[in-house]
């Protein structure tokens, strides 16, 4: 074998070695989004039509939250919250539609205080999808519901389930970790 040959297969390796270490890296890069965000990774790429896009869009959500000062509550301002969320709770047998109203607005009131950004509900469900990814589609669910039942069209059972879907999101806001 003569010098230019041994160089170009040396070349043709390298090539070889840098095309699978980028297609293994994208793959990781998947995986660990898939493993991050789990069924919100699903959504996101539904939503975007791409992969990449998906993962550049959950990649910002999470550079997003890191620039964030997320804060725990005090154990006064849980204790607060875990009684108004008794008295949402206990309205819901009897006033059910404004129980959903008034648990869509104690879970933004508690996520203002924690320092997320309020004022746009994607937004807000993007930043939960971050650190509650299993929770974000019941988050996104019950607001279509509290929606809907503020033009008086949700069935019982309807509110039954974004009650649920609110508690769920709530325990997870009411948590003493930031």
């Amino acid at each position: 074998m003569d010098t230019t040959t041994i160089v170009i297969v040396i070349v043709v390796l390298v090539i070889i070695g840098i095309i699978l270490g980028l297609v293994f890296s994208g793959r990781k890069r998947t995986e660990r989004l898939q493993n991050q965000f789990g069924t919100e990774y699903d959504h996101t790429v539904e939503t975007l039509g791409d992969d990449k896009k998906a993962q550049v869009e959950l990649e910002k959500r999470q550079k997003h939250v890191d620039l964030l000062d997320i804060r725990s509550l005090s154990s006064v301002e849980h204790d607060r919250y875990q009684a108004d969320w008794a008295l949402v709770q206990n309205k819901f047998v009897d006033e059910p539609g404004q129980a959903i109203m008034d648990a869509d607005q104690l879970i933004t009131e508690v996520m203002k205080l924690r320092n997320y950004p309020i004022a746009d509900f994607d937004q807000r469900a993007a930043d939960i999808s971050v650190k509650y990814p299993a929770l974000v589609s019941n988050y996104r669910a019950a607001r279509v519901i509290a929606i809907k039942n503020m033009d008086n069209s949700a069935d019982t059972e309807e509110l039954r389930n974004a009650m649920i879907h609110y508690r769920s999101l709530f325990d997870e806001l009411l948590k003493t970790e930031a």
